[in-house]
């Protein structure tokens, strides 16, 4: 007997993002008028600020979302009985899901349902919850997981389907939520799919918690669309049944038939070992995607994720021949996805597919750059730092996450000193005043990181004793391109901004294993070279 082949795709693509607007607001956002976009984007920014200004009505096929919440090491616990944190009763959010403006304005969005956007079941549903739960981080949770889904609906097709991707920490305060947004407006609830995995860790005071829950709504109860999926059913002893009618196959385990789908799955986490791991904290495996795009979309449709993350809804999407919209709040992730796409060192494609790239939401001029480098906000402000180190190494380079310790040191790069070894580049961004002084401190922090060469991007312009203190660091004589380079540079965003990037050949692999594979792997371009792939890239966004 023969197994049945596997579904096959094609391979294409394109990207777009955009900066969240206000830190802290009291009053309810203002809905911005809604614009067209090409599809296959990929938006830096809230996703609620892109949702509302970006994404029309009854354009999407398929929404898969995996939030930030989940009950591992990332998060603390939290559950809320009287309106203050109960770190003793169960898990919870980092400081992301504390009451504060934006969940107070949430809030008050929601109950006062100005234009009418939600159902009086989701308006009723949070005042009860409030009630319950009091103002805190599980309320405001559930409070910015209602504004999106609520976007996300009115984006879906008539035909669309919604998967919801959490734990079991706060599922059941989600069902309610996604009951009160689909079901009570024509929608239903098809599925609670449990994704089952092995990963290491038992406790011995409760089951194991070895799986997360999925669940899949439709926009229409009547419309939806799904196309139908077989899995494997061994038969019991692995030997043929020969019922009439019924066609049997055979692998190295046994005999089986292939059946429905059902709704719990086995397929392994993206471990240790895993070709597809990124080094991302939450990655999900491929696999886990293709059954969920194969089932509830068809080729050339679109499908958003909200929370894009190191990007693997993208890349499996571009493989199966979908268009896509990406959205991530940080640029790290944009980074991460852009790598991801690239693939392996010497990718003849990647040029063109890099042409077609349209980034929207990032730093476009130098008064964007101020104001994602001005927030208040000290988790947004960082995101400027990021911007900076990953544009200007060409998403070559390791940020530092170190808080206190980092000693000025914002992100790290390894180019190649010769044909067998590599050697650093630290990297240090200052958006604030900069003097002399800050360049004397970098050539301490150069050499206590060992690094060959210190790269200091300003907002400012640089000054003369700033310029004078650079060039007493000397100059370094790089062997395989018989040309020297200044052991310490000056850049401004502006420069960034107009395409300077770094002119050190560099490896593509720049992680902790960068040392040691240093010798195999590629090198990227010049600075010219690099100011044409950096031109290529901004063609035809949006700010």
């Amino acid at each position: 007997m023969t197994q049945p082949d596997a579904a096959r795709g094609r391979f294409w693509f394109d990207v777009t993002p955009d900066v969240s607007k206000s830190d802290q607001k009291l009053d309810p956002p203002e809905v911005p008028q809604v614009s067209d976009v090409p599809v296959s984007t990929l938006f830096y920014g809230d996703n609620l600020d892109v949702l509302r200004k970006y994404i029309k009505d009854e354009t999407i096929d398929l929404c898969y979302i995996d939030p930030p919440f989940n009950s591992n090491k990332n998060y603390n616990r939290i559950y809320n009985r009287i309106g203050k944190e109960d770190a003793a009763q169960a898990q919870a959010f980092v400081d992301t899901w504390t009451w504060n403006g934006l969940a107070d304005a949430g809030y008050v969005e929601i109950l006062g349902n100005a234009d009418g956007r939600f159902s009086s079941q989701t308006v009723e549903l949070i005042k009860g919850l409030q009630a319950v739960l009091k103002k805190g981080g599980l309320l405001a949770y559930l409070i910015s997981m209602t504004l999106r889904v609520t976007e996300i609906r009115r984006a879906l097709k008539p035909t669309g389907s919604f998967y919801l991707h959490c734990d079991q920490t706060a599922s059941h305060y989600l069902k309610l939520v996604l009951d009160s947004i689909f079901v009570a407006q024509g929608g239903d609830f098809l599925n609670e799919i449990d994704w089952c995995y092995k990963s290491g860790g038992a406790s011995k005071r409760h089951f194991s918690r070895k799986h997360d829950v999925i669940f899949l709504y439709v926009k229409s109860a009547e419309q939806y669309k799904f196309n139908y999926q077989q899995e494997k059913s061994y038969n019991r002893g692995m030997k043929p049944y020969h019922f009439k009618g019924v066609e049997e196959f055979k692998d190295e385990i046994g005999w089986y038939t292939m059946v429905g789908m059902k709704d719990y799955w086995n397929i392994d986490m993206v471990g240790r070992t895993s070709a597809e791991r990124l080094g991302y904290p939450t990655q999900k495996p491929e696999k886990l995607l293709e059954r969920i795009i194969e089932a509830s979309s068809d080729k050339g449709d679109v499908v958003l994720d909200a929370y894009c993350g190191c990007g693997t809804t993208i890349a499996v999407a571009q493989r199966l021949g979908r268009e896509w919209i990406g959205i991530d709040i940080t640029y790290q992730a944009i980074s991460l996805i852009l790598h991801r796409l690239e693939g392996k060192p010497g990718n003849l494609a990647w040029p063109e597919i890099e042409k077609s790239i349209k980034l929207n939401g990032i730093p476009r001029d130098i008064e964007s750059a101020q104001a994602l480098a001005l927030k208040k906000d000290d988790r947004v402000r960082k995101e400027f730092e990021k911007w900076a180190v990953l544009t200007y190494t060409n998403n070559r380079a390791v940020i530092n996450e170190k808080k206190g310790a980092d000693r000025g040191i914002d992100g790290i790069a390894y180019f190649m000193a010769t044909r067998d070894d590599n050697a650093k580049v630290v990297l240090q961004i200052k958006s604030g005043h900069v003097t002399r002084g800050d360049i004397a401190k970098l050539r301490g922090d150069m050499t206590r990181e060992g690094a060959t060469l210190a790269v200091f991007i300003t907002l400012e312009e640089p000054t003369a004793p700033m310029k004078a203190e650079a060039k007493d660091a000397g100059s370094y004589v790089h062997a395989l391109m018989g040309r020297s380079y200044d052991v310490i540079q000056i850049v401004t965003v502006q420069e960034i901004l107009d395409g300077r990037r770094l002119e050190i050949p560099m490896t593509l692999e720049v992680s902790k294993r960068a040392k040691t594979s240093a010798s195999k792997s590629k090198q990227t371009s010049l600075l010219d070279e690099g100011r044409e792939a950096a031109n290529d890239g901004d063609e035809g966004g949006d700010d």
